[in-house]
């Protein structure tokens, strides 16, 4: 749904008056504006929102933050200092919350993240970013679902009613963290993690079409980034630990080895010894905002 004249007006003054409209007890940038609750659209009643955090020094393009783990979302996850790396770079940033598990269920947060993207390029010219300069970037399951709009990302339907579903969900590059790509060979060749195995405790976000291993075999490669891959996929960058034992790290692996195969620019940093996630994962950040200079600015490293 479009945002009405009113709250498109008073949302593009917001930002360039750099204005900071924080939720009680939520965390500010140190520098440019941070706008809450941004509805880029409704489900069952119910409004989709994303946060954008606008650099005070804006170079023109935008990083799409997945708020997403376990593929639960809500707004108390965002957290500045996941972005900082970013706005000190001049990114605009959005950190996007999805429909969250167990109401809803991978193929329903695709559709979230497709409209997501959309929305924030039909809206380009409001957040002061190039339409064709989106990055998109996530942990775990904000991992996967990067992924996924990396290998799914499409033109919308030209004949849809509301001229934001009309825009492509592509974006130009991803950079993320430890995310799951293949559920059907999880850590191993042929094993089941379509919410079973390693992933049962997982099992609402699959839904129903995961109670039978025949379905989940279908179902597994609906929701497995790696076979969606094509020359056309953007640039890929993963940061893994290879002591991960929720989110294994063939599962990256894998990835980028048959991304390279067909001619893709990916690359998969290895974290010695490290576990699903770390302390001070932020000092790794500016790895991913490498990877966006260079893909999304076109700053050779």
């Amino acid at each position: 749904m479009t945002l009405p004249m009113k709250h498109t007006a008073l949302f593009a003054s917001l930002i360039l008056a750099a204005c900071t409209l924080s939720p009680s007890g939520a965390q500010t940038p140190t520098n440019g504006a941070h706008v809450v609750d941004v509805v880029y659209g409704h489900k069952f009643g119910v409004a989709l929102t994303l946060d954008v955090f606008r650099p005070e020094k804006p170079n023109g393009a935008g990083i799409i933050y997945v708020v997403s783990g376990g593929w639960f979302s809500n707004h108390s996850a965002i957290k500045v200092a996941r972005y900082q790396t970013y706005l000190d770079r001049g990114y605009t940033v959005f950190a996007v919350v999805h429909g969250s598990q167990p109401k809803f269920i991978i193929p329903e947060i695709y559709e979230d993240m497709h409209r997501a993207v959309r929305f924030i390029r039909h809206n380009a010219a409001q957040f002061g970013v190039d339409p064709n300069k989106l990055g998109i970037t996530g942990a775990s399951a904000g991992g996967h679902l990067s992924i996924s709009m990396g290998t799914m990302g499409r033109p919308g339907p030209e004949k849809a009613p509301d001229p934001i579903d009309r825009e492509s969900s592509a974006v130009q590059a991803v950079a993320c963290f430890f995310p799951p790509t293949d559920f059907l060979n999880y850590g191993k060749p042929g094993e089941d993690a379509v919410g079973v195995g390693i992933l049962e405790k997982f099992k609402p976000a699959f839904g129903p079409r995961a109670d039978t291993p025949e379905e989940r075999q279908k179902y597994g490669r609906e929701i497995s980034p790696i076979y969606f891959i094509t020359p056309k996929m953007p640039p890929t960058l993963i940061v893994h630990g290879d002591a991960d034992k929720l989110v294994p790290i063939q599962q990256a692996e894998t990835f980028v080895k048959r991304a390279k195969e067909v001619g893709v620019d990916a690359r998969l940093i290895a974290k010695p010894g490290v576990a699903h996630g770390w302390p001070k994962i932020e000092e790794d950040l500016p790895a991913l905002a490498d990877w966006f200079d260079q893909h999304l600015l076109g700053v050779k490293k």
